[in-house]
């Protein structure tokens, strides 16, 4: 299927009510948005199976919609770190980030090489996906070993400062993911949100707090 064909689908679907309310409830900016519930989208995305090069055709249409199915239809294994960055330097919401995130980066060979530079960026959706991948990878990545999520730790101690509530959140349950794995990380993200209750920083004392309610 090309494309326009894909619009022409999600453009079937669309609504003017939902697209005014993607605004005030979502956080999602409605000048690129058509107003297609992720229900549909899900459901139109599911017969065109895995196409990178369709993906990267609804990708390039900046439409919030077309960019959340060619999430779901990218074939991870051929997404390069080259596209890792382009896409994520196009995020403009919390939505897109999480969706592009939890179903496709975590599963591209390269995944794990973007958390720091993307952590160390001040870039609000950048920051915030680097934290969303690492939640991602911690429910998603059962082959990990344990000492990678143990580095991705510092990157929660060094980030966990930041004071935009967007880039918290995803620390927070990227931090809480992490510690469900196992006995060991659990006590690795103890030892790491028990540093955080000492610092100066609301946020990353919210961090902190979040993480020893769960595991404390």
């Amino acid at each position: 299927m090309q494309a326009s064909e894909v619009m022409a689908l999600l453009q079937d679907h669309a609504s003017a009510d939902a697209r005014a309310l993607l605004g005030p409830r979502y956080g999602i900016p409605a000048e690129n948005a058509l107003g297609v519930s992720m229900a549909d989208m899900k459901r139109l995305a599911r017969p065109l199976g895995r196409d990178h090069a369709l993906a990267a055709d609804l990708w390039a249409t900046g439409v919030y919609e077309a960019r959340v199915v060619a999430g779901l239809v990218d074939d991870p294994a051929a997404v390069t770190i080259e596209q890792l960055d382009a896409w994520c330097a196009d995020f403009d919401s919390w939505a897109i980030c999480d969706t592009v995130c939890f179903t496709l980066f975590d599963r591209a060979p390269d995944a794990w090489s973007r958390l720091p530079p993307w952590a160390a960026d001040d870039a609000l959706f950048v920051r915030r996906a680097s934290f969303a991948l690492l939640w991602s990878l911690a429910l998603h990545d059962t082959a990990a070993p344990d000492d990678a999520f143990r580095a991705a730790l510092d990157l929660v101690e060094e980030c966990a400062g930041d004071e935009r509530p967007l880039v918290g959140k995803s620390i927070s349950m990227a931090l809480r993911a992490v510690g469900r794995r196992n006995p060991d990380l659990r006590a690795a993200v103890v030892a790491t949100a028990e540093r955080l209750g000492d610092a100066d920083s609301s946020s990353a004392r919210r961090v902190s707090r979040a993480a020893l309610r769960e595991f404390g």
